[in-house]
């Protein structure tokens, strides 16, 4: 498992594209497995502390429920429209997703009565997706640990 800090020695210009499209915009999406094996999305909030990449969740909420019987998460990164027509699709920022394991974090001091939970996020890879220059075909770049950065270029 590799740490956001990791990854982010490693990588450091995909991880700054990455973060960037994860502080960005606010609100994202992460999907956990239900008891059954089935998949539950959901929204979320993710936080860069310490190195670490962090969600934090509502006390009870049943995701977190989920990440507690399986650690298994992925995030997808809240997407914006493609440019308008007359616009360079290449200026179009792309999204990001990064799966993983979820790992809860012990209460901190000084919380009281806050039943909220916090889980950091161990990375299994992490994808940038965008439109590439020139404009006809799709970059996407996808990092795993141990084996560094791969493109793939799709027309």
């Amino acid at each position: 498992m590799t740490a956001w800090a990791e990854f982010e020695r490693q990588e450091p210009a995909l991880a700054n594209r990455v973060r960037g499209l994860f502080t960005t915009h606010r609100h994202h999406t992460m999907a956990t497995l239900r008891r059954d094996g089935s998949p539950r999305i959901s929204g979320t909030e993710v936080e860069f502390v310490d190195g670490q990449l962090v969600l934090g969740m509502m006390g009870g909420a049943l995701r977190a429920n989920d990440l507690r019987r399986d650690p298994r998460v992925a995030l997808h990164t809240h997407t914006t429209d493609p440019p308008a027509e007359g616009e360079s699709p290449s200026s179009w920022c792309g999204d990001a997703k990064i799966s993983g394991l979820g790992r809860e974090l012990p209460a901190g001091e000084g919380e009281g009565d806050d039943p909220s939970h916090r889980f950091r996020i161990d990375i299994l890879d992490v994808v940038h997706t965008r439109v590439g220059v020139p404009a006809d075909h799709l970059l996407i770049e996808v990092w795993r640990p141990g084996t560094g950065v791969s493109r793939i270029e799709r027309r």
